[in-house]
């Protein structure tokens, strides 16, 4: 033990602070995970497309906000099981203003029967959350859904305490109602993830996770303090965090989406928020285990946000924001390779100051379904679909595409 006198010199009480910082790494580093061991990705259709150029808009329209709130962002969508009422799932935050004290985490379900869109609701209030963890949640922020291996909804949100979204921490949240039909969908917090010595702070997520063979994923976040770099989390079927891997060396790159091109080799896209940025790569060949950097590819990169979907082998798709000046052009584009990317469709187009902007994508029934922020203020979708061939005979005008609410 320390002389008592030792704390009443600066230098003592330094000593102090010093070891009790040590003590707090050393606690954090013995709770942590160890790196995951490799892994396998699997794919998330059946069968894809032959020709993903052939993809083009069969229906659009904008989600249902919640009643009153005028500011959306940051969507995420989520299939649901083929027995379900809904096909999918769409999580996003709402409130009257981005880190509004009102924002909450809205849902909404595309209904099978009706073919659209369900009234929005909430699903997560921070001061029921709070209440829940024990200490207040200042913002709420970028949900990102996913289902464990016996079907409930975890979501991975943005929460704040004091400061600003570089302070934030990832909360884990996890279906606690019987059912998730919209109307009973309800959540418990798990934990904060145990990312960081400094109270598990400057973690966020954007993107959606990546499916794995034996039912666990791999979630996509990044560190924001001072540096950007990207960081793989691995979870097991249940939802039980395993462990962590760094993904870029680059301090200027955040927001992964994980595409795969095999079982073991995925390739992780990035936005750079340097002026003149591109989109950045980085890349494991050995199933998450190890990553590295790769060249940057030739699309332009305005700091936004991008989505990836790997549906085959040498079938990756890829939505971003084109235009190197705003977030005014949202882009799909497709590859064989990761490297080399061919337009689709020009899914938005608008002016130097509007924003079509954090896309996210999924395949579901045979068709590829992409929602995305509008101006902060509304989420839209598209729903993109090969048209069948014709058969042999009198040619016959197509059916207009279905504009859904």
């Amino acid at each position: 033990m320390l002389p008592f006198p030792v704390f009443r010199s600066a230098y003592g009480r330094l000593l102090v602070v010093l070891l009790a910082a040590c003590a707090v790494l050393a606690l954090d580093l013995w709770q942590r995970p160890a790196a995951p061991a490799p892994a396998s990705a699997t794919w998330p259709v059946a069968a894809a497309p032959a020709d993903l150029g052939q993809l083009r808009v069969v229906a659009k329209g904008d989600i249902p906000m919640p009643p009153g709130m005028a500011a959306a962002h940051a969507s995420t969508l989520l299939p649901m099981p083929a027995s379900h009422a809904a096909t999918l799932t769409v999580f996003w935050f709402s409130g009257d203003r981005e880190s509004g004290p009102n924002v909450q985490i809205a849902a909404s379900q595309y209904l099978r029967a009706t073919q659209q869109w369900s009234p929005a609701r909430f699903v997560v209030n921070r001061f029921e959350m709070g209440a829940q963890l024990g200490y207040g949640l200042r913002r709420l922020g970028n949900p990102v859904a996913w289902m464990d291996g016996s079907g409930r909804i975890n979501l991975f949100v943005v929460a704040t305490g004091w400061g600003g979204w570089a302070a934030s921490r990832i909360l884990h949240l996890r279906q606690s109602s019987a059912g998730s039909g919209l109307a009973e969908l309800a959540f418990a917090p798990v934990r904060v993830l145990p990312l960081s010595w400094l109270w598990n702070t400057s973690f966020l997520v954007r993107n959606a996770p990546l499916p794995l063979a034996d039912a666990g994923m791999v979630l996509p976040v990044h560190f924001e303090l001072g540096i950007k770099y990207p960081t793989a989390l691995r979870f097991d079927q249940e939802g039980g965090y395993r462990g962590m891997v760094r993904m870029s060396q680059r301090p200027y790159m955040l927001q992964p989406s994980l595409v795969q091109q095999s079982p073991q080799q995925w390739l992780a896209y990035l936005r750079d928020e340097r002026p003149q940025g591109k989109i950045g790569v980085a890349q494991t060949v050995d199933g998450g285990q190890h990553w590295n950097d790769l060249p940057d590819l030739a699309l332009d990169n305005p700091d936004a946000a991008v989505a990836g979907l790997g549906l085959a082998p040498g079938q990756m798709l890829l939505a971003h924001n084109s235009s190197l000046a705003s977030r005014g052009t949202l882009d799909l584009s497709r590859s064989d390779d990761g490297r080399q990317w061919a337009p689709v469709q020009t899914l938005e187009r608008g002016g130097f100051d509007d924003e079509f902007s954090y896309p996210a994508m999924d395949w579901v029934n045979g068709s590829l379904w992409v929602s995305y922020t509008v101006d902060r203020h509304r989420i839209a979708w598209q729903r993109l679909a090969v048209a069948p061939t014709p058969a042999a005979g009198p040619a016959q005008a197509p059916a207009p595409a279905r504009a859904e609410p």
